[in-house]
C-alpha cells in the first residue's frame, strides 16, 4: 500500500485525548504508545480507554492517568533533554520536539520569560507528554504520510488552570492556532486545548475542506464532557490518494504593481519565503493606461496567508491584493539525505506516473557546497546528480 493521507474533522474541537481515542479506534495499539513512552523514560503513568458514545456515535475515550509521585512541573528544556534522548525513531522525535517548542514558544510569549525556562504546568505535566509522544507514535504506526484538517471551532466562557481563571479559548490556544481558519460556536465549554492545539497545528499541513482520497477507516476520539449542542466527538479519517500523484490544496495570493522601486523587488521575494511562501513569481504586464507593471504571485499554505498579505502590504507601494484556494496535482516526492564525495547532502526524489524515480539536488545544499569549495555551481550540481543516480 502507499502512502496514506489522513484529515482531522474537528467539528467539535480537539485535545491531546481526543487525538489518542481516535487513533486507538484506528488500530494503533496501546501497549505500543505505552512501551514506547516508558523508554523515553516516563513511567509514572498509564492509559485508561473505555468504548463510550456521544449521541449514538461509539469512539474510544482515553485518560492518562498520572502518578501522584510525578505531577511535578518540567520546563521545555527538561522535556526537549527528555525527548532528543529516547530511542524513538527521527519521525516521532521531530513532530514530538516541534510540538513542545511552539508550545514553549507561545507560553514564553504570554508569561515574558526565557523559552527554556518555560514551566509548563499541566502542559508539561505527564499527560501533555504522553498526548504529544503518543500522538506522533500513532501516526507513525498507522503510516500516515500526509495528515489536514477541518476549520477549528472555538468554545466561549472561561476555564480554571495553573495561572488562574482564563477567558476560552486560552491565550495560548489562541496564539497556537494563529494562521488558522477558526470560527465560534456559542458553546460554553473549552473545545480546544492548548495541547490539541500544538498537536494539531504542528502535524497539519493544511486546513480546510476534506481532500480527494479513498476513504480505508474512520476513528473517533470521545472528549470528556457530553455536550448538548453537538457531539463531542473528533474524527479522524484515513484513506489513499485517488491516483499516484499528490493532491492538495494552496493559497494564491496576487497583486500588480506599477510604481516600485525594482530594488525592492529581490528584497521583498526572500522575505515572503521566510514568511512561509512555497513559490513566489514576479510576472511582466501591462496595466491601465498601457503602463508596463509587475504581477506578484505568491503560492502558499492557508496558514501562512496572513503574513504573506501583511508583507506585501508592508513593504511593496501595493494597496489591495487578491487571494483564492486554488485544487493543486503534483507528482509524489520526498527529501532525502544522501552521502557524496561532498558529505551528506539533501535531494529530491520524484516519481513520476510510471513510478520512474529521478533525483534533484537541492538547489541551497549545491549553493552551500558551491560557496565553500569555490567551485561553479553548475559543477556541483552535475556531480551530485551524478553521484546519486548511479
Amino acid at each position: 500500500m502507499g502512502m496514506k493521507v489522513a484529515y482531522f474533522d474537528c467539528f467539535s474541537g480537539i485535545s491531546g485525548d481526543m487525538i489518542l481515542g481516535a487513533l486507538i479506534q484506528l488500530g494503533v495499539p496501546p501497549g505500543f504508545i505505552e512501551e514506547n513512552i516508558r523508554a523515553l523514560p516516563l513511567e509514572a503513568f498509564h492509559l485508561e480507554i473505555a468504548e463510550a458514545e456521544r449521541m449514538s456515535i461509539h469512539g474510544r475515550q482515553v485518560h492518562v492517568a498520572v502518578d501522584k509521585k510525578d505531577k511535578c512541573a518540567r520546563n521545555y528544556k527538561d522535556i526537549r533533554s527528555l525527548i532528543e534522548g529516547s530511542q524513538v525513531s527521527e519521525r516521532v522525535k521531530r513532530l514530538s520536539l516541534k510540538t513542545f517548542a511552539r508550545l514553549a514558544e507561545v507560553e514564553a510569549g504570554i508569561h515574558n520569560c526565557p523559552k527554556e525556562h518555560v514551566h509548563f504546568h499541566e502542559l508539561g505535566g505527564v499527560d501533555a507528554i504522553v498526548d504529544i509522544v503518543g500522538a506522533a507514535l500513532g501516526v507513525e504506526w498507522l503510516q500516515i504520510g500526509k495528515t489536514t484538517a477541518s476549520e477549528i471551532p472555538v468554545g466561549r466562557g472561561f476555564v480554571t488552570c495553573d495561572h488562574g481563571r482564563l477567558p476560552v479559548p486560552a491565550p495560548a490556544t489562541v496564539a497556537l492556532l494563529e494562521g488558522v481558519p477558526v470560527y465560534g460556536t456559542g458553546v460554553s465549554h473549552e473545545l480546544v486545548t492548548p495541547t490539541g492545539a500544538a498537536i494539531i497545528t504542528s502535524l497539519a499541513e493544511d486546513f480546510g475542506p476534506m481532500p480527494r482520497m479513498r476513504i480505508r477507516q474512520v476513528g473517533y476520539g470521545v472528549g470528556a464532557r457530553d455536550l448538548k449542542e453537538m457531539p463531542n466527538l473528533l474524527r479522524v479519517i484515513v484513506g489513499e490518494p485517488e491516483s499516484v500523484c499528490e493532491a492538495d490544496c494552496v493559497t494564491v495570493v496576487e497583486t500588480s504593481i506599477d510604481d516600485m522601486n525594482p530594488e525592492i523587488f529581490g528584497f521583498v521575494m526572500e522575505r515572503l519565503f521566510e514568511d512561509g511562501a512555497l513559490d513566489v513569481i514576479w510576472i511582466p504586464i501591462f496595466m491601465k493606461k498601457n503602463r508596463p507593471g509587475t504581477m506578484i504571485q505568491v503560492i502558499c499554505n492557508e496558514i501562512d496567508r496572513e503574513k504573506v498579505v501583511h508583507r506585501i502590504l508592508s513593504e511593496t507601494t501595493a494597496t489591495g491584493v487578491r487571494h483564492c484556494r486554488a485544487d493543486r496535482i503534483k507528482l509524489p516526492r520526498r527529501l532525502k539525505e544522501v552521502a557524496t564525495s561532498f558529505g551528506k547532502v539533501r535531494v529530491k526524489e520524484i516519481s513520476d506516473l510510471t513510478g520512474k524515480v529521478s533525483v534533484v539536488p537541492e538547489y541551497e545544499e549545491c549553493k552551500r557546497i558551491a560557496l565553500e569549495k569555490n567551485m561553479p555551481l553548475k559543477t556541483v550540481y552535475d556531480a551530485v546528480l551524478k553521484e546519486t543516480s548511479q
